[in-house]
């Protein structure tokens, strides 16, 4: 019963964070919708609310980095794997009616400064995905500083990608999106593979 209620805490917080925002979702708004008593909430989280927003980020964000880790490791071309990432925001918008974007992006719009942890664990995340992306054009031949430049590219703009089919209410722009940045990727990719062999004078 305890460990129920304690989830559902976790469970109600994070989808108020990602509805409303870290300075738009209060206690009161946690304890009204999860229906959690007061005490129970202080006993799972004497810390109150900032110690319940990390422990909510902290795992949202590494759902996100275990789903886009498995996403490239299906595919050993970085090209595919990024177009079915951009598949997968699209479906995971129209499943939640486009009512819920990315998770951590409503706490860092609310530059939440006094909670150093927290701005913390927001800027490791995007540097934990950015890397990731990145990673994944290195091992198929692109250049660093060109790798960490397209990491950067597809990461804003499924960042951004999102705040337009929510507005729009359509993963249209997604899938337009989504064949350019492949596109690019794969041209990349290609040129990589050039480069590598008239360094090996092949």
């Amino acid at each position: 019963m305890a460990n129920d209620t304690r989830t559902r805490i976790l469970d109600t917080t994070a989808l108020l964070l990602r509805q409303r925002g870290y300075h738009g979702t209060s206690l009161n708004d946690i304890l009204r919708a999860s229906g959690a008593p007061r005490g129970s909430l202080y006993f799972h989280f004497p810390g109150g609310k900032d110690q319940l927003v990390i422990e909510v980020t902290r795992d949202s964000v590494a759902g996100v980095t275990a789903r886009l880790g498995e996403a490239l490791a299906a595919e050993k071309d970085p090209a595919v794997a990024v177009h079915h990432i951009y598949q997968a925001v699209g479906r995971m918008l129209e499943d939640n009616q486009f009512s819920l974007g990315c998770p951590i992006a409503p706490v860092v719009l609310d530059s939440p400064t006094d909670v150093p942890e927290l701005a913390d664990l927001c800027r490791a995340a995007f540097e934990q995905w950015i890397g990731l992306l990145r990673e994944a054009f290195v091992r198929a031949g692109v250049p660093e500083r060109r790798a960490h430049a397209l990491a950067l590219l597809v990461e804003s703009s499924l960042e951004g990608l999102m705040v337009i089919a929510r507005a729009t209410r359509d993963r249209a722009p997604l899938q337009a999106v989504a064949d350019e940045v492949a596109a690019l990727i794969e041209t990349a990719v290609l040129a990589g593979e050039v480069r590598q062999r008239a360094e090996a004078g092949v």
